[in-house]
């Protein structure tokens, strides 16, 4: 089907309607997906100022612990890019929703440190799943000239999680402790998953490639989605590479390890602040509701600043724009860091910690 007639398309409501739910379920658990990561930064310094909770826990260990996730997000998205390819996007979003919830519910039940490190790992298991399956989700449903702007909305629930704890980390902390914060964090089972059952259809292009072009047609005719143009045959299938294969091959590694390299880098900045700039800043003599709004505006800086860079990628040559946007991010970014190191006043570190925030 040309793209004329898949953009003409969106003159069905029912269309519309499917594609809206399917950006809102995945922004939502991506919302929960960042909060489960950068909660942990809001009460690391609460947990090595008081050992009682899950024992003496150094710089070291603290720093340890904040990576435990970040291992747990890459087997994550790894495993489940590799298992969605057979199982399907629809079912991976939904094992990860319920998989990084149950896990953030038994993270609060955690009595030592072992015990907290080894479930925090589990957690981000299902996290960077949720990150690899919403993403090519998204990819697959959204219109074009229309996926930059869904993937910046969805994807700006990474720093939109990050608001969200920290700003209930200030509100709430002292009120129901960190426990209560990671509680919160498991809410996605009890609301989120039975709305996803219900809402969110499989991948009629998945399916056409898998050689299901029957039940592809079928998901078409209910929700609105055009069928995709081509419905291979088993046998073409078979000898077309898709997925990690494809990835792969000859024609793609270069990007490939380019863009691991890229998101390896992004991935760092965004993790390394939100896990340690409340403690660095309490270090440097903030109070800790004082700390943590840095965090706040580096997540609100993210927001902002993805929204804008999709909108000018979206405008640009679709070859060479999103790969201008993204060098322009990064460099603002190291600039900004390194404004952070020279003892500026507050209002100009602040902002600094903002643009910082738009090369995450």
């Amino acid at each position: 089907m040309p793209d004329s007639a898949i953009t003409h398309a969106w003159a069905s409501p029912q269309h519309r309607r499917t594609v809206n739910w399917v950006v809102a379920i995945a922004a939502i658990a991506i919302v929960f997906d960042g909060y489960d990561l950068v909660v942990y930064g809001t009460i690391l310094p609460a947990l090595m100022a008081d050992p009682t909770q899950l024992g003496e826990i150094s710089a070291t260990q603290g720093g340890a612990l904040g990576s435990y996730a970040l291992i747990g997000v890459l087997v994550g998205a790894l495993v489940t890019g590799a298992v969605g390819d057979y199982l399907g996007r629809r079912k991976m979003m939904l094992i990860n929703i319920a998989w990084f919830s149950i896990g953030m519910g038994a993270a609060a039940m955690s009595t030592n440190i072992t015990m907290f490190g080894f479930l925090r790992f589990l957690t981000g298991i299902g996290v960077g799943g949720l990150v690899a399956t919403a993403g090519a989700v998204v990819a697959e449903f959204a219109p074009p000239g229309k996926r930059n702007l869904y993937n910046a909305i969805v994807y700006s629930g990474v720093p939109a999680g990050g608001v969200l704890a920290s700003v209930l980390a200030i509100a709430l902390r002292d009120v129901i402790g960190w426990r209560g914060l990671f509680w919160i964090g498991a809410l996605p089972i009890v609301f989120l998953l039975p709305l996803a059952i219900m809402k969110l259809p499989e991948s009629p292009k998945w399916l056409v490639a898998r050689g299901k072009g029957m039940r592809a047609r079928a998901v078409c005719e209910r929700t609105g989605i055009p069928m995709p143009e081509r419905e291979p045959t088993p046998q073409h299938s078979a000898r077309e590479k898709v997925g990690f294969a494809a990835l792969a091959s000859r024609h793609y590694l270069v990007g490939t390890a380019l863009l691991g390299a890229m998101s390896f880098a992004g991935l760092l900045l965004t993790y390394g602040l939100n896990t340690w700039l409340p403690k660095i800043m309490q270090d440097a003599g903030y109070n800790a509701k004082g700390s943590l709004s840095f965090l706040l505006v580096l997540n609100g800086g993210a927001i902002v600043g993805g929204l804008i860079a999709s909108k000018v990628a979206d405008g640009r040559d679709p070859n060479s724009g999103p790969k201008a946007v993204i060098a322009t991010t990064f460099v603002l970014a190291a600039f900004a860091l390194a404004v952070l190191t020279l003892g500026f006043p507050l209002p100009v570190l602040l902002a600094a910690v903002a643009v910082a925030g738009t090369g995450t």
